[in-house]
């Protein structure tokens, strides 16, 4: 009865969408207007599903709003809505409308880690730039190691790299997957859980942020090899490193002078916040160019930017909107992509395990004993490496990209779908088991709940 009843409702829509099912989609012509009227359903939906499901992760699961939001990403996907209801998925969002869908997420994910980059305490950073280097370093090179240990075997099965892929080549793509760590996902727990200004959380994101840059530079090198030529990689290693060291030494002085602007004013006044969106704007751009993420461009332009009032400001301004509207989004864009019902064998799930197991000891083993070695107590590294362990949607993005290059096939797509799901849902109690909950009794965190992000 349920199924007939969503199927009514499927139909209901398409007659007023002007479509019925996948193959009249296909054929249609689209113009405007049609894209504008499923953008519009699709917001809607979007913001009910991950309201609902961020709801009920916070009050059954204890996990934070941001995970919930992830999974409703997946079940609005061919994962289960497209599964059990596919006429009524393929009218809700046919793959015509995709692209506008994945620009807004684009934009929405940046801008949030543009406001992340506003918060982080570089004073934090400089007392801890010991733990930072190693916990940075432990997160690239042991994952690494792991990827060239299980590669060999991975490459035994069929269907998992796609044929034409060397064993460096999958080696280095296995090695960039594995020493991710989901930045944007890394910045909201921290946000959440009330750790933006502390070292632990300032430390977690630079090391984060470090190791995902280089990830993404492999991943650069890879794709050179694959006809994108070496200025590929060269542009993604010299081209980023050239922009970073830019913003770093000079941006940071000239930005000063839009602090001293809204001090002097009381307010970011409308004109000021249209350079700030502009800034934002040629930063992720840069940054897309080059080869890395556009994401890194706006946490990189929300790190040099001024503190005090201005910083203050840009929150105020443009938090409520990217956290409600634009990173649901983001999160829905991605779900889209994945088929979990890929791995559909005893085989398959136990390499699909084992992939989890590796990536969960290459992560959160390396980076809690490079913590460890540099000084930091136990619990504070214990809390680095779960906080570090979380793939989120980084890894997704970055499977995405080996799936359209045509790196992977959709059965190891599947496999690290289900890795990045996995390793980002135990983010959140790992770290209150081992460090939240004691921090929290002594006073050191915010209580659970108590963010604005959420």
């Amino acid at each position: 009865m349920t199924r007939e009843l969503v199927e009514d409702f499927a139909r209901a829509i398409g007659d007023a969408l002007g479509a019925h099912g996948p193959a009249v989609e296909a054929a249609r012509s689209y113009t405007p207007g049609d894209y504008s009227i499923h953008f519009f359903l699709q917001i809607a939906v979007i913001l009910l599903v991950c309201r609902i499901t961020g709801w009920a992760a916070k009050k059954w699961f204890g996990q934070p709003q941001v995970v919930g939001e992830m999974i409703a990403g997946v079940l609005l996907g061919p994962s289960l809505l497209g599964l059990f209801f596919p006429d009524f998925q393929a009218v809700l969002f046919p793959k015509e409308t995709r692209n506008i869908l994945y620009v807004v997420a684009q934009f929405g994910v940046g801008l949030y880690m543009f406001i992340v980059g506003t918060t982080l305490r570089l004073d934090h950073f400089q007392s801890k730039a010991r733990s930072a280097a190693g916990v940075s370093a432990a997160g690239i090179i042991v994952p690494f190691l792991f990827a060239f240990a299980i590669t060999p075997y991975l490459l035994t099965i069929s269907g998992l790299f796609l044929p034409g892929i060397g064993p460096v080549s999958a080696t280095l793509f296995m090695g960039a997957c594995i020493a991710l760590t989901a930045f944007p996902m890394l910045a909201r727990i921290i946000n959440e859980r009330g750790l933006a200004n502390t070292s632990l959380g300032t430390l977690s994101l630079t090391a984060g942020a470090f190791d995902d840059a280089v990830s993404w530079c492999v991943l650069a090198i890879v794709l050179a090899t694959f006809g994108g030529g070496p200025g590929v990689a060269l542009l993604a290693i010299f081209g980023g490193g050239a922009y970073v060291a830019f913003m770093l030494l000079a941006g940071r002085r000239l930005f000063m002078l839009l602090g001293r602007a809204v001090e002097a004013k009381g307010e970011l006044t409308h004109t000021l916040f249209a350079v700030v969106l502009i800034l934002y704007a040629l930063s992720a751009f840069v940054m897309d160019t080059a080869g890395i993420h556009a994401v890194f461009g706006g946490f990189l332009l929300g790190v040099c930017m001024p503190r005090g009032l201005f910083a203050e400001e840009i929150r105020r301004k443009i938090e409520p909107m990217t956290v409600v509207l634009l990173l649901p989004m983001f999160f829905t864009y991605s779900g889209l992509n994945t088929r979990l019902d890929m791995v559909n064998d005893w085989k398959l799930l136990a390499v699909a395990l084992g992939i989890l197991a590796v990536s969960i000891a290459a992560k959160f083993g390396a980076c809690w004993l490079a913590a460890r070695l540099a000084g930091e107590n136990n619990r504070t590294a214990l809390g680095i490496g779960a906080l570090m362990n979380a793939r989120g949607l980084m890894e997704l993005i970055i499977s995405n990209i080996g799936l359209q290059k045509g790196i992977i096939g959709p059965t190891l797509f599947a496999m690290m779908v289900l890795m990045a799901i996995a390793t980002t849902v135990m983010a959140g109690p790992l770290f209150e088991l081992v460090y939240g909950r004691k921090a929290r009794e002594r006073g050191e965190l915010a209580s659970l709940g108590g963010s604005t992000t959420g």
